[in-house]
């Protein structure tokens, strides 16, 4: 498999995150439970139904890492930045490496798929606190205003998916849950997480193909590290 077939993959996967991202920064406010009242300020307000309330385009900001997680206050964001810049910069050297000795092609669309996702967040992290407003509730951000919601690598991650597939309430016999609302799948998230997310799980379900054996000339076995 060619290097600039897998970048072009990851060029497509950049070009439909960063798509909609912008899309849903610049449309709708900060989404909000239907229950709270107030002015319309957008036709997006309680974002927008896909599959009834199963699927969702649901409008939250992410500060820190995966799931909500944050630490450090603004120099920990820093930090987060800094690290995901230098994790994308070695993706490059990765894959390129992986290409030229010729790794199975599976694996190198996996890669290319975390390497995507890793680089569509970084450009959260890294540009969106200069080039747009804050969004709120009652506020549907600008594109490039004079001043931006916050200063160079301190960017908010915006996230959007939302599929909250089952909704009830844990038995009442549970431990300490017992009673308790649960829903499943309760995290938002955007493209570049749904990318990451895909080439992990398939590098795990199909690491025995990934990663296999082949039987040199002398009858040895030997480990051909995720060759084709």
């Amino acid at each position: 498999m060619k290097a600039r077939n897998v970048f072009l993959i990851v060029l497509l996967i950049i070009i439909a995150d960063q798509t909609l991202k912008i899309w849903v920064k610049t449309h709708m406010p900060l989404s909000h439970p239907v229950e709270i009242y107030r002015l319309p300020v957008s036709p997006y307000d309680n974002g927008i139904k896909l599959l009834g309330n199963k699927a969702q385009i649901y409008f939250v900001e992410n500060e820190g890492m995966a799931w909500g997680w944050k630490f450090g206050g603004s120099w920990g964001k820093m930090a987060l930045t800094l690290f995901r810049l230098v994790a994308v910069v070695f993706g490059v050297y990765y894959i390129q490496s992986i290409v030229k000795k010729k790794y199975h092609r599976g694996f190198i669309i996996c890669a290319g798929l975390i390497f995507a996702g890793a680089l569509g967040n970084l450009l959260d992290s890294m540009f969106y606190g200069l080039i747009f407003e804050e969004s709120t509730f009652d506020h549907v951000a600008k594109i490039f205003p004079p001043h931006g919601y916050t200063g160079f690598l301190h960017g908010r991650v915006v996230d959007m998916l939302y599929f909250p597939l089952i909704r009830t309430h844990y038995p009442s016999w549970f431990p300490v849950v017992g009673g308790d609302e649960f829903e499943f799948f309760s995290p938002v998230f955007n493209l570049a997480d749904a990318s990451i997310s895909v080439g992990v799980i398939a590098i795990l379900l199909f690491q025995k193909r990934f990663f296999h054996r082949k039987d040199q000339g002398d009858g040895q076995g030997r480990v051909d590290t995720a060759q084709a």
